[in-house]
């Protein structure tokens, strides 16, 4: 019985059959490696800006083969370079928006003057008035820089909770 497992075996592995599903086998098993190692290279091209780098990554993606591409998974830069780019062009152009200083309504986001009291298109109160010069004044001054008058901060209504009922106020 053993013997005629054996011979059975054996004439399988010396078989056409055997020999073509080994070397499909090893054929899949390097067109897998050369993909991995032609992925490295395109993901390291998209991340990194120096070529020797990038070949470095490539070749790291070929000579231990597999294993390679999760070493370099794991050491890689984490943001693609247009990711990067696209980001420095954003933060400058808030900043550019930022020195330019341009005022806008908050509610209809129409451009307004920092002399503005009222936006001209919405009619929305943008800035109080000194009560004795009437010029504009910044929320968070304490006296008119034009007058000198003390300027009396704005009392905020409180909206009640249910409509008819007011709020009591904090003991």
């Amino acid at each position: 019985m053993i013997a005629s497992t054996f011979s059975s075996t054996h004439d399988f592995f010396t078989s056409g059959a055997w020999l073509v599903i080994r070397n499909l086998l090893l054929f899949f098993v390097a067109v897998f490696w050369l993909a991995f190692a032609y992925w490295v290279h395109k993901d390291a091209r998209r991340r990194i800006e120096d070529p020797w780098l990038v070949g470095m990554a490539t070749l790291l993606g070929l000579v231990p083969p597999f294993v390679g591409p999760l070493i370099y998974m794991l050491f890689r830069p984490p943001e693609y370079l247009d990711d990067v780019r696209e980001r420095e062009l954003e933060i400058k152009a808030m900043e550019e928006r930022l020195s330019r200083r341009d005022l806008y309504c908050p509610v209809c986001r129409s451009e307004v003057d920092s002399s503005f009291l009222v936006c001209p298109i919405c009619t929305t109160k943008l800035k109080q008035s000194c009560g004795t010069c009437k010029a504009p004044l910044e929320a968070l001054w304490q006296v008119c820089p034009f007058c000198e008058t003390p300027i009396e901060p704005a009392a905020v209504a409180m909206p009640s909770l249910r409509p008819g009922r007011a709020r009591r106020p904090p003991a």
